[in-house]
């Protein structure tokens, strides 16, 4: 995961102004050269404010040297070649840094690396105190790759770069190296130029967070991780190295979510990375902690827009409906703070979404439909009409439903899986489970390796009670994509259920654990199968560790049933009270209760 906050964007514009890298320099050809540097900005990231006119100087260029540089921009576009050696003689002749920088601009438009860089170079020797020679010689080193001659000029930029810009600086080189070829020399190399500030506490965790994206870049993850713990070793509150980490939080890397954790708990962490790291926990179904930190945010910056969104969010998955609805209202009341407009209209539109989801639970469909004809976002109607479609599905009007689905636009591909998908899930929905496997087998016909239709016609399949059928879609799937979690969860889950081949079940959960091992349904089916094979105390084990991180109706149903057979009665019926009142109309947690002949 990338993520970059609102900081390291002003860096980005403020090391263009130092190092401004062409946009065609990385090719292979070391003799291709961009058409034009970039234009310069000031440090802050804006555009060089405009200036009131100075007043007329006499020119200092004599008659001949005007004559040279006329002849030269003349023969620009006609004869480069020419132009280029008259420019550059009378830039030498004048000692002037704007003439120098036109040479190297016909160099770059005719597409003459080598030229584009003697030009650079000569300017710096006539003019040995022009940091612009040198910004120019280093971006023009950058852009033709060769990246082990940029070792001195970098170190000479850095040096003369204003201390307190010198962090910006160093955030955004990581970027521009890391569209270098040789992406481990690349790492070398500035890891070279930035010696002295590696060592140095004022600037050591922005210069090993630079180093730690660099080898990240190449592939380096032990060197990576080292990067970022040398970084907050000298500089606990810097940021760089915690986005490092960030970046590197993994089962396989346990020491790099420490170093997140111990930049969060600072008194400089910045909100913006508390959010980016409860996204994180989301990727990695770790619901519960990514609640606890987008709690601990709203309480300490209950100003601040994006956390109500995104606790909201986790709350409707949870079915803490009162909580999401609170978020969700102080997401939209705080919505136009939001500087993007982009960001806020696509904030608005899932706000709207999931507070019609919320008045659907409650059967008010016609508060559902008031918040989603709030949404007006062309790129989100498909969303929006699918929710009105599943909110006439639920009143009865299934035809009406599918008919709205498919006369939505398709203007891509993607939308029109997902207009299908979506009739699919009505049907399902309204248990026409035939229909539905219908039309996934036409779909999965037509498109014999898209292994979501495959899967969804498994689970179809299953419901028409055709095993057999299930069992051998889900192995097809797993044929196609080795790596897909669900496919094994499913199977093993299915074995598990009807208590056969237990074994291999639990053989097949084992595996989906091991590609996802923070998903609290795969460790559900763990739990359920070791209950089936009779290992009652680690079932208990793994199913309340599995309700902990998500109290999910079905979780609840399985932990339930455990404690029940274990004696453990009053906590099994306290388990099923709050898996109901989460969701009253779950199936498993009704089956569970009819079988057992509990009433709640």
């Amino acid at each position: 995961m990338t993520f970059l906050l609102r900081r390291s964007r002003l860096a980005a514009a403020a090391f263009l102004a130092l190092i401004a890298l062409a946009a065609q320099g990385q090719t292979e050809a070391p003799a291709a050269a961009p058409t034009s540097p970039a234009p310069l900005v000031d440090p802050a990231g804006q555009p060089p404010a405009a200036k009131a006119p100075s007043p007329a100087q006499p020119s200092a260029m004599s008659a001949e040297l005007f004559y040279e540089v006329l002849l030269g921009e003349l023969n620009a576009r006609s004869d480069p070649g020419t132009a280029y050696g008259l420019v550059l003689d009378a830039a030498r002749r004048a000692r002037d840094g704007k003439l120098f920088q036109r040479a190297v601009e016909i160099a770059l438009q005719a597409r003459s690396g080598d030229s584009a860089l003697a030009a650079a170079r000569a300017w710096k020797e006539t003019l040995p105190d022009s940091r612009e020679a040198r910004r120019f010689e280093l971006q023009i080193l950058i852009a033709l790759n060769r990246i082990a001659d940029t070792v001195e000029p970098l170190r000479a930029e850095i040096a003369a770069t204003p201390q307190v810009e010198r962090p910006f600086l160093m955030a955004v080189i990581a970027r521009n190296y890391s569209r270098a070829t040789d992406k481990k020399l690349a790492a070398s190399v500035v890891e070279q130029a930035l010696a002295d500030e590696l060592a140095s506490p004022a600037t050591g965790g922005a210069a090993w967070a630079t180093v730690g994206r660099l080898r990240l870049a190449a592939g380096d993850t032990p060197g990576a991780l080292e990067a970022a713990i040398k970084g907050q070793q000298l500089d606990p509150s810097a940021e760089g190295p915690a986005l490092v980490a960030l970046d590197l939080i993994d089962p396989s890397q346990p020491l790099a979510e420490p170093i997140v954790k111990r930049y969060l708990a600072g008194p400089k962490a910045q909100p913006e990375m508390r959010v980016a790291y409860a996204r994180v926990l989301v990727e990695g179904r770790r619901y519960a902690e990514a609640s606890a930190e987008l709690s601990t945010l709203t309480a300490a910056r209950p100003e601040l827009p994006e956390p109500w969104l995104l606790l909201g969010s986790l709350q409707t998955q949870a079915r803490q409906d009162k909580a999401a609805e609170a978020s969700l209202k102080r997401f939209i009341s705080l919505a136009p703070t939001l500087r993007d407009p982009e960001g806020r209209e696509r904030g608005l539109t899932q706000a709207y979404l999931l507070m019609a989801q919320l008045s659907e639970r409650r059967k008010d469909f016609a508060g559902a439909e008031a918040w989603l004809a709030r949404i007006d976002s062309t790129d989100d109607l498909i969303g929006a009409q699918a929710r009105r479609a599943a909110l006439l599905a639920r009143q009865g009007k299934l035809p009406e439903a599918r008919e709205l689905v498919r006369s939505l636009p398709e203007r891509t591909a993607d939308e029109k899986k997902q207009k299908f998908l979506t009739e699919v899930q009505l049907l399902r929905d309204a248990k026409q489970h035939q229909a539905a496997f219908d039309m996934l087998a036409q779909a999965s016909a037509a498109a014999p390796t898209d292994t979501d239709l495959i899967y969804d016609q498994a689970m179809v399949a299953e419901k028409l009670n055709r095993l057999d059928e299930m069992e051998r879609l889900l192995r097809r799937v797993i044929d196609l994509k080795p790596d897909n979690q669900n496919a094994y969860n499913a199977l093993g889950y299915s074995l598990a259920d009807r208590k056969v081949r237990l074994e291999e079940a639990r053989t097949l959960i084992q595996k989906a654990v091991q590609l996802a091992p923070d998903d609290p349904f795969i460790a559900d089916s763990l739990g359920w199968v070791e209950y089936r094979l009779g290992n009652t105390a680690e079932a208990l084990r793994v199913l309340e560790d599995a309700y902990k991180r998500r109290p999910d109706p079905e979780i609840g149903a399985h932990l339930g049933e455990v404690l029940w057979a274990a004696g453990q009665r009053d906590r099994a019926v306290a388990i099923w009270k709050e898996a109901s009142l989460a969701d009253a109309d779950n199936e498993t947690l009704q089956e569970t209760l009819k079988r057992l002949h509990v009433k709640l």
